[in-house]
């Protein structure tokens, strides 16, 4: 069986990770500008030149290119995300920087031009630095006032150039890395429970409000959200593992249950009883989430993990943001992350039937160190068969789930071309069909090279998924 028709073929990749020009044109500076290492690193209170994302592979200057030799591979979408900082430098300021939304204007127009419909995120860990200093980030209600005026500068300006918008990046991810994903300065070993999931709340307020103006503003817009999917297994079949597994897959399908279905769950509400944790909900609050759910869901999908009660065997192992028990059964990348293609097709089943919402897999892929050799048609290039072989596994995957009956709206690879990975900070973590010259030192040319998984992917696409199945 193939794909089924308009199923729609691209990749993703987010502003802070590639656009690089973080001081140029009026732009201001976004929490990435200020975490050298990645996600778990030491920030620092100023940028400094060992920040690879300041340049990231200078997408802003060489968007051009760029979006042609993804378009080279017959992409009919491109998820990328808008960098708030770039249209509110500030985050609270009370006008938007022209030069910021120009930028993006130009970018939408030439995918248009070049048959690729924007995916866009409105907030991919790159929340205004100002944001985290002056208001401790999603803590306090405040931001979701200053989303509101970004979101809706955004979606009046690209009214018909873009029909899919996704809220906030792996919003799940907060749990784990506060300040890259919520602007949420207070260190994690001192931020209270109640102040996170404050911060939680006023995101999900944030999201259903954009929701509702993006459908006012443009019935025709389909908005979704963004979840870091990861599946947790029990490590054994007690039934102590069992409800182990059930407790950690409930810390992130809480945040699907409210986008999706508009409330928070018992499950959520008797953890909230039992750790003492006060929220302090906005009057209106309730309906809000209630009668503005996501269009769609969309997720990331890496790896999955285990979990058991057992404490002698409770050995934390690497996962995308978040991690878990390691499965004896699975084989690891070189970054830690263990290999489960099934997964990808269990994650697939599990949301549609719980959610019963379109799906969308907006990140798959594999970082791997890529050994650039001569050939290919630019005259390097990276012979990436293992990259082929695991996007190939999951895809058959996703075809075993379409075959289950679950309705997916597309997929979009993390990430086409290389760019400075977010756990790491690192360019030697390589995602893309198409290298980019950039060392983890920051040396390099910034030169594009087609590696052998872009025909790969090109002839995917051009047959609907048939491909998969040659010998």
């Amino acid at each position: 069986m193939a794909f089924p028709k308009g199923f729609l073929w691209g990749g993703a990749t987010a502003a802070n990770q590639m656009e690089g020009a973080y001081d140029e044109d009026g732009k201001g500076l976004s929490v990435e500008d200020v975490t050298p290492r990645g996600v778990k690193g030491v920030r620092t209170e100023t940028p400094t030149k060992d920040n690879l994302k300041l340049i990231g592979i200078d997408f802003y200057h060489r968007y051009k290119e760029d979006l042609k030799l993804l378009a080279g591979m017959g992409f009919t979408v491109f998820r990328l995300s808008i960098a708030w900082s770039r249209i509110f430098p500030n985050g609270d300021d009370e006008t938007p920087n022209e030069k910021g939304l120009e930028f993006y204007d130009k970018v939408f127009d030439i995918c248009h031009e070049l048959g690729m419909e924007p995916l866009v995120t409105l907030s991919h860990y790159e929340i205004p630095l100002n944001l985290a200093k002056k208001y401790n980030g999603w803590t306090d209600r405040r931001l979701v006032g200053f989303f509101e005026r970004y979101v809706r500068t955004v979606f009046e300006r690209y009214k018909g150039k873009v029909h899919f918008f996704l809220t906030f990046n792996e919003v799940n991810s907060i749990l784990e890395t506060p300040f890259t994903s919520g602007g949420i300065s207070t260190p994690k070993d001192q931020l209270s429970l109640s102040d996170l999931y404050q911060a939680i709340h006023n995101e999900m307020a944030a999201s259903a409000l954009a929701t509702k103006i993006a459908h006012e503003i443009d019935p025709e817009i389909k908005v979704g959200c963004m979840v870091l999917s990861m599946p947790v297994y029990p490590l054994t079949c007690s039934p102590d593992d069992v409800i182990a597994a059930m407790k950690e897959n409930h810390k992130n399908e809480m945040f699907l249950e409210i986008h999706a279905r508009g409330r928070y769950p018992g499950y959520m509400k008797r953890y909230m009883r039992e750790h003492q944790i006060q929220i302090t909900p906005e009057p209106g609050d309730e309906k809000l989430l209630q009668e503005n759910t996501v269009d769609f869901i969309s997720f990331s999908y890496y790896v999955s993990v285990c979990a058991t009660a057992d404490p002698a065997k409770n050995t934390r192992g690497e996962g995308n943001l978040l991690g878990g028990v390691p499965n004896p059964y699975l084989k690891s990348s070189e970054w830690g992350w263990q290999i489960d293609p099934q997964g990808l097709r269990y994650t697939l089943n599990d949301f549609w039937d719980r959610y019963q919402k379109p799906l969308f897999i907006v990140e798959n892929g594999l970082g791997a160190k890529d050994t650039l050799i001569p050939g290919g048609p630019d005259g390097m290039t990276v012979e990436d068969d293992y990259r082929i072989s695991y996007m190939k596994e999951h895809l058959l995957q996703v075809e075993e789930a379409i075959e289950d009956g679950v309705p997916v709206m597309g997929y979009t690879s993390w990430a086409p071309i290389d760019l400075v990975s977010a756990s790491t900070a690192q360019m030697s973590k390589r995602y893309g069909f198409i290298y980019v010259d950039r060392n983890d030192d920051g040396s390099g040319s910034l030169a594009r090279y087609r590696k052998k998984s872009c025909a790969w992917y090109k002839r995917v696409i051009e047959t609907n998924g048939r491909s998969l199945h040659d010998k």
